[in-house]
């Protein structure tokens, strides 16, 4: 049952419009059960019932069944006058971008203002479009409604269930290409990555130089400066000619310290300088040359990236593949016997 928000109808200030919508309801179901009642008459056997019980009415609907287009146009005439009202109105508020944006947004009253057997079934399609404007002011509510909720559920079923065999068969066909020897990794690397290279570089560069700075900055960079001073002590006393100065009296020891703490400081402010020097130019001319012949797994990485793509493609259509509105029915199917048995609230008769 339909509930009309008393609310939202005062600050829409559609209170006129739905005066007028509830008469153009009004006159649709008169027209609606004339047009009925005027083909039946048309029939013999109901002819022949009518003539047989109620001849007074033969002889009284006689004349408007044989004029019945001359009667037809009366309501074709309130309809489009109707019509035409609306569309000045929309025209005054601005409604649409253009003026002449109305009749192709009501094309289904003007097709049922034609008086034709087939289109006056257009006529009834207003009354969708009376709710749906009450609906859009939120004068009403059509998602309380069962026949809204039963309609809106088998809808979006049968578009999970289109929508999701089109999209398996678009990735089983991209998978049947990738398997033939689709060139897809070739494509990628010429036509999504070559055009964004000095985009790629310049953030390289961005990431190398913040590292250099990184270094040398006295809060961050004791991590890497500790591991460059372990690393650069233990290959300065592995190596057989310094080694042997500890062997010299006195300075032997001093002069390894020495030593060691200056190719330390060489070593580390060499790695600063080399990574906060390094530019996007350098970093574009090292890829376009250094890498250029690079090609002795080429062909296997090439074989794991389509391994790689391949199994996230069947990931996405074991994904797609699933009846999400058999779950949702079955928790509603669930849900109803949990309210229908639950006991209700004890009432205590007075004493």
């Amino acid at each position: 049952m339909l509930k009309i928000n008393r609310e939202n109808l005062r600050n829409s200030h559609e209170t006129p419009w739905l005066i007028l919508d509830l008469v153009m309801l009004g006159i649709l179901f008169i027209n609606l059960a004339w047009l009925i009642f005027d083909a039946l008459y048309a029939s013999d056997f109901i002819y022949s019932q009518i003539a047989t019980y109620f001849p007074a009415l033969i002889n009284a609907y006689d004349p408007i069944h044989h004029n019945f287009l001359l009667v037809d146009l009366v309501f074709i005439t309130i309809f489009l006058t109707e019509f035409c009202f609306r569309w000045i109105v929309a025209v005054v508020r601005k409604e649409h971008l253009r003026w002449y944006f109305f009749p192709f947004l009501h094309w289904y009253d003007i097709v049922g203002l034609i008086p034709l057997g087939a289109t006056r079934i257009f006529r009834f399609l207003r009354i969708f479009s009376i709710l749906h404007r009450l609906h859009k002011y939120k004068i009403i509510d059509l998602n309380q409604t069962a026949i809204f909720r039963f309609f809106a559920f088998y809808y979006d079923v049968f578009v999970e269930e289109l929508s999701d065999r089109i999209v398996v068969k678009v990735i089983s066909d991209a998978q049947k290409d990738i398997e033939a020897g689709s060139p897809l990794v070739d494509d990628i690397t010429r036509t999504v990555l070559a055009p964004r290279r000095p985009v790629l570089t310049q953030w390289m560069a961005g990431v190398i130089n913040h590292l250099g700075q990184s270094i040398s900055n006295d809060e961050h960079g004791d991590v890497i400066r500790e591991h460059v001073r372990k690393s650069v002590g233990k290959a300065v006393r592995s190596n057989a000619q310094v080694s042997s100065l500890h062997y010299l009296p006195v300075i032997g020891k001093t002069i390894e310290n020495t030593l060691e703490e200056s190719v330390t400081d060489i070593v580390t402010t060499s790695l600063v300088n080399l990574l906060s020097d390094l530019d996007a130019e350098r970093i574009d001319h090292f890829i376009s040359v250094g890498m250029h012949d690079y090609t002795p797994t080429a062909d296997a990485l090439d074989k794991e990236v389509l391994s790689v793509i391949n199994e996230c493609l069947e990931l996405v259509k074991a994904h797609v593949a699933q009846q999400r509105w058999k779950s949702e029915l079955m928790e509603k199917e669930s849900a109803i016997p949990a309210e229908s048995t639950a006991t209700p609230p004890t009432q205590h008769k007075p004493r």
